[in-house]
């Protein structure tokens, strides 16, 4: 056993894992180097075969179209044309002449006799609800919702909006409306009515699919009222369907049906002829997800079927080495990119584990022993508080089946790196993965053909050309930069819903340096290729791996006619969650009574989240502003942590410099 004081003073940079010359072996990447090496393509390491991969990027796209065997049509048009980048004046669209579809990539596996009756879907929640579903019976489910869907209307193109847990369903529905080339577009129960309302209303959807409340920390929760404010703001809305998952009984007054009624068609077996699904051209939409809304609405991001399929193929396969015979689990909700992840992972034959409930204490832990995991996925803060709580799953639990653990949301500290070694298992790849929301996907992480080091992420994804960009806009190595991205993926958004022309698009990724990706990442790249991830280079507040955007929680406190101005401050860093700070500057004769405070942070839990209710209020005589009249988050964070005033903030940029002297830490 290591004492926790070995553990707080591992360095940066310590290696604690090597693969083996047998795991290097078996690895699916290795089996992809081979594969190449038969077609004249020879990278002899993981660094060639990336530096191949972002130089050579038509045909490494391509590439995997046929290592994959993808389900669709190829047909024999560029793998590109136009660009050189989504939002370049000729923008740039991938595999033109090609058709595909997401949902007969996954159920392809339902018409093979040998795999049909093996499991793909293991489900647990709290209170003890446990299911399973066989690909057979995954491809049945979605035949009938389909049914359901197209006799509601649903057709191509078409937007159906979740507001569901991570429950089979919420698989099952997304699975039919991409089979019929609608779009789908979902948020996690725990977010309030303005939160999801703001999402929805941008993208007009004409099916709502809700339930009728959750579980989390042992109390339930009643959404039905939140239910009908949504219903109430969205005009588009044809039709609501009802998923009774806390009362059999629950029902909406009017005008919905119950998700029974809705997969209530008889269907015949899919059978080995497969699932019948829409041929769509590769950039046609599949889902929309959508960014924090740190300066304004969130943006609702557009992602297509074909550049998902083979993004999720490559980063699962190749860097997480899933495949068929894996269980593979991540700790998400439906509101999060982790779980259009996850549920990627039927696309490389692998079981999937969903779980809804709270993360408390060893829970995870135990799901993975109870269910057979083969690879653990969750936000690094959970792997931080499992290390400060004294766990030591691997002594307690049985978890010989692990050989594969993640770690995403925010950095992981080199303490816990090494607690992973020390406590869970000493012979297994740590990967620690960073990404976002606007490509669906990690872009540097993990490789099981390269070493383990302490707080340092192993690599650069193939086909991600990730750079940090220094002061000057040039590439930097060894120093922090900004991460950015220089060559396109077929990941990168489509574009953003209700932004014909690409402005909005352009502006959130392409204004900084025209032409690159900036991503809002401090990263710093080491000669080695290895990076290290610092944090958001923006003010986005990220708790508990829910991250969120600090326009929603100002529209919420602002709404209060006692507040006259306010500004959030999440203080976390590497290491795991900090403290979030409401400063509130005071309407005349107001005062910051208990009630205030009581109301301000009801409001918040109700309208946002229980992970968005504020550790601190303060009153302040004034909030910082630009002379442009933005807030002055990142500034006010970097007073907080330390950073002195004039190094912290340009004062004669400022509208009110003389305030940020009341944000200054007590000494």
């Amino acid at each position: 056993m290591t004492a926790d004081n070995e553990l707080a003073s591992v360095p940066e940079g310590v290696r604690l894992w090597k693969p083996s010359a047998e795991v290097i072996a078996g690895a699916r990447v290795t089996r992809y180097m081979t594969w190449l090496s038969d077609r004249g393509v020879r990278a002899r390491s993981y660094e060639e075969l990336w530096r191949w991969s972002v130089t050579e990027v038509d045909a490494f796209w391509d590439s995997l179209w046929s290592f994959f065997d993808v389900r669709g049509t190829r047909g024999d048009g560029p793998v590109r044309s136009a660009g050189p980048m989504p939002t370049s004046p000729d923008p740039l669209r991938w595999f033109p002449g090609a058709t595909i579809n997401y949902t007969g990539n996954v159920l392809r596996r339902a018409g093979d006799p040998a795999v049909r009756d093996r499991t793909a879907v293991v489900f647990r929640a709290e209170g003890g609800v446990e299911r399973t579903l066989t690909w057979a019976e995954l491809a049945h489910e979605v035949v009938a919702v389909r049914a359901g869907l197209r006799g509601l209307g649903v057709r191509r193109g078409d937007r159906v909006a979740g507001y569901l847990p991570n429950i089979p369903e919420a698989l099952i529905v997304f699975l039919a409306v991409a089979s019929l080339g609608a779009v789908w577009s979902s948020c996690s129960p725990d977010f309030g009515a303005p939160s999801v309302i703001d999402r929805f209303t941008q993208i007009e959807p004409k099916v709502l699919v809700a339930v009728d409340g959750y579980r989390y920390n042992g109390r339930e929760h009643d959404r039905l009222p939140v239910v009908g404010d949504i219903r109430a703001a969205l005009p588009t809305l044809e039709s609501t369907v009802l998923i009774p998952y806390l009362d059999p009984g629950a029902r909406l007054a009017e005008g919905a049906m119950t998700y029974a009624e809705l997969a209530g068609a008889t269907v015949d077996d899919p059978g080995a002829a497969g699932l019948d699904v829409e041929a769509l051209p590769f950039d046609h939409p599949l889902w929309i997800l959508y960014s924090s809304g740190t300066t304004g609405l969130p943006k609702p991001i557009v992602h297509g079927h074909g550049g998902v399929v083979l993004e999720h193929l490559k980063a699962l396969s190749f860097h997480q080495d899933l495949g068929p015979g894996d269980v593979f689990f991540w700790f998400t909700t439906t509101g999060w990119m982790m779980w259009n992840y996850l549920i990627g992972g039927l696309l490389v034959g692998a079981t999937v584990v969903m779980y809804d409930g709270a993360p408390n204490g060893d829970t995870l832990w135990r799901l993975a022993a109870e269910t057979g995991v083969t690879y653990f996925g969750v936000g690094a803060p959970y792997i931080v508080a499992s290390m400060k709580a004294g766990l030591r799953p691997g002594e307690e639990l049985d978890l010989s089946r692990l050989r594969g653990l993640g770690s995403t949301g925010s950095p992981l500290p080199p303490e816990g790196f090494a607690w992973v070694y020390d406590a869970v298992a000493g012979d297994i790849p740590l990967g620690s993965f960073s990404g976002g929301t606007d490509l669906c996907s990690g872009f540097v992480g993990g490789s099981p053909l390269l070493p383990v080091r302490a707080g340092i992420i192993q690599c650069r994804g193939l086909g991600a050309k990730v750079e940090a960009y220094g002061p000057t806009g040039e590439p930097v190595i060894d120093e922090v930069g900004e991460l950015v991205i220089t060559e396109p993926m077929p990941s990168m958004p489509v574009g953003f819903w209700g932004d014909p022309q690409g402005e909005r698009y352009r502006e959130s990724y392409f204004d900084t340096y025209p032409g690159v990706w900036r991503h809002g990442d401090w990263i710093k790249i080491l000669p080695d290729g290895g990076c290290v991830i610092y944090g958001r280079s923006d003010s986005t507040l990220n708790r508990g791996g829910v991250r969120m955007g600090t326009s929603d929680f100002y529209r919420v406190v602002e709404a209060f006619d006692e507040i006259a101005d306010s500004l959030v401050v999440d203080t976390g860093q590497l290491g795991g969650e900090g403290r979030l700070l409401l400063f509130v500057t005071l309407a005349p004769d107001a005062t910051l009574s208990d009630d205030l405070v009581r109301r301000l942070r009801g409001s918040l839990r109700s309208a946002l989240s229980p992970r968005h209710v504020p550790d601190e209020i303060t009153e302040v005589p004034g909030i910082p502003r630009t002379l442009s009249g933005k807030k002055l988050e990142v500034p006010v964070r970097k007073i907080l942590l330390g950073t002195p005033v004039e190094r912290a903030a340009n004062l004669d940029a400022l509208a009110n410099p003389e305030v940020l002297a009341h944000f200054m830490p007590a000494k």
